[in-house]
C-alpha cells in the first residue's frame, strides 16, 4: 500500500455519483431488466472508465471504481449469499436497524420534515449462509480493472469497497441461526470469499463498517459504554474471522457515523471504539475527521498511538455539507494529523463517499480542494 514518503497522498472513501443514464437504469420497478441489458453494461463500463480518469486528472493518488455498479438491494445480495429472502415489513418491525434510533426519537419532527421514507421490505435469512457470488464479484472486478487500465491507471493503486459483516446485519435479519453471534460469523465466513477475490485480483480491499461506532444509537434503550464495547468487540472478532489468511498490507478499514444529513448528536465518540478499530487486521484505518461532530477528535491521537507500520486515513473534507472546504483549511487539517502520527503515515481522504450525499458538482469540487490542500500541506511538511 502506498505511503506518503515524499508528499501527502490523497484518496477518498469510495462512492461517487454515476451518470444520470446509469442511475436511472439502477432505480425503479424495472431496474433488474435494465441492468441485465447490454446497453446498461456498456454504459456502466464507460462510466467507470470516465470516473477513474477524472479522479486521476484531478490528482487523486489512490482511486476507486466509484462503486458505480453497487446497488444495495435484495437482488444484488441474493446473488452473493444463499438463504437470503425478502418479504413485506410486518406491523411493528423495522426493515433495518437504522430506522429506530435515539436520534430519530429526539428529532422525530425533523426527520418527518425531511421526508425520510420507511422501507417497505425486509431482507432475512431463512437458511444456512454460503457464498454464491463468484461470478458476480468477478464481473465487478473485470469492469473495475478495465476502467482503471483504460484510464491509464494501475490496479495495485486502486481500491474496491465491500461492506463488513457487522454492517450487513443492519438490514439482513436472522431467522435461521440460534444466536446473533452464530449468524454474524456465518456472514463473515461467506464474505471472506469476496474479500479474497478482490485482493487476489490485485486491488486494495476497503472494508466499510459504519456499524462499529454507529450501532450504538440503534440500540434502544441506549446501552452503557461497557455493554456496547462488548457488543462491538464481537463484531471486530467476526471481521477478523472474515479476513483470516488475507494480506494485511492490502486491506484498509473504514468507519464512519453514517452518511445521512442529520444532527448526529447521538454519535458515539471515537475514543470509545478507537482501540477496537485498531484490532482489525488492516494496514490502514479511515475515520471521519471533518464532520462538525467529529472534527475535534484529532485529540484522540494525542492519547492513542497509531501502531507501527499502520496508516491513518483522516477525512479532511466532509460529505455532510454543500460548503466546499478551502484548500488552506484542508492543509491545516492534514498538517495537524501529520504532527500527531507522522507525515508518512497520513493518507488524506474524505469523511465518507460523496455519491448520493452531495450534488456531483459539489463532490468533485471537494475532491479538487482535497488535492490542492494536500499540495499545500506537502509544502509545509517537506519545506
Amino acid at each position: 500500500m502506498k505511503r506518503s514518503t515524499d508528499r501527502i497522498l490523497t484518496t477518498h472513501t469510495g462512492r461517487l455519483d454515476p451518470p444520470t443514464e446509469v442511475r436511472d437504469m439502477q432505480r425503479g420497478p424495472e431496474a433488474e431488466k435494465y441492468m441485465a441489458s447490454d446497453a446498461y453494461k456498456t454504459a456502466l463500463q464507460q462510466s467507470i472508465t470516465d470516473i477513474v480518469k477524472r479522479q486521476r486528472d484531478i490528482g487523486i493518488d489512490v482511486v476507486s471504481d466509484g462503486e458505480l455498479g453497487k446497488v444495495n438491494s435484495f437482488p444484488y445480495y441474493s446473488r452473493r449469499m444463499s438463504g437470503l429472502k425478502v418479504r413485506p415489513v410486518r406491523e411493528g418491525e423495522p426493515p433495518g436497524m437504522w430506522e429506530r434510533t435515539g436520534e430519530r426519537q429526539e428529532f422525530a419532527e425533523f426527520y418527518e420534515y425531511l421526508g425520510f421514507r420507511t422501507a417497505r421490505e425486509r431482507m432475512f435469512f431463512d437458511g444456512p449462509i454460503s457464498y454464491i457470488g463468484e461470478a458476480e464479484v468477478q464481473r465487478d472486478i473485470d469492469m473495475a480493472k478495465a476502467g482503471i487500465e483504460a484510464a491509464g491507471g494501475d490496479v495495485s493503486d486502486a481500491f474496491m469497497c465491500v461492506l463488513a459483516p457487522g454492517w450487513l446485519e443492519h438490514w439482513m435479519y436472522n431467522e435461521y441461526y440460534k444466536s446473533d453471534e452464530e449468524y454474524l460469523f456465518a456472514i463473515a465466513a461467506a464474505m471472506h470469499d469476496e474479500y479474497k477475490a478482490i485482493i487476489d485480483a490485485g486491488f486494495i480491499l476497503q472494508l466499510d463498517d459504519p456499524g462499529l461506532p454507529d450501532t450504538y444509537d440503534m440500540i434502544v434503550p441506549t446501552p452503557s459504554i461497557e455493554d456496547y464495547r462488548r457488543f462491538a468487540e464481537i463484531r471486530v472478532d467476526a471481521m477478523n474471522h472474515a479476513l483470516k489468511g488475507l494480506p494485511e498490507d492490502r486491506i484498509r478499514y473504514h468507519i464512519c457515523w453514517g452518511s445521512w444529513h442529520g444532527p448526529h448528536t447521538h454519535d458515539l465518540p471515537l475514543k470509545h471504539v478507537v482501540d477496537l478499530m485498531l484490532k482489525v487486521t488492516a494496514e490502514a484505518y479511515s475515520v471521519e475527521a471533518a464532520n462538525p461532530q467529529h472534527e475535534h477528535e484529532w485529540k484522540v491521537w494525542r492519547e492513542t498511538k497509531l501502531p507501527e507500520g499502520k496508516i491513518l486515513i483522516p477525512g479532511v473534507v466532509s460529505h455532510a455539507s454543500n460548503v466546499v472546504e478551502h484548500p488552506e483549511l484542508v492543509a491545516d487539517r492534514i498538517v495537524q494529523y501529520a504532527g500527531l502520527v507522522g507525515r508518512e503515515n497520513v493518507l488524506a481522504s474524505t469523511d465518507c463517499g460523496m455519491g448520493g450525499r452531495v450534488h456531483h458538482q459539489i463532490g468533485w469540487a471537494k475532491l479538487e480542494a482535497l488535492v490542492e490542500g494536500a499540495r499545500m500541506a506537502t509544502k509545509q511538511l517537506w519545506a
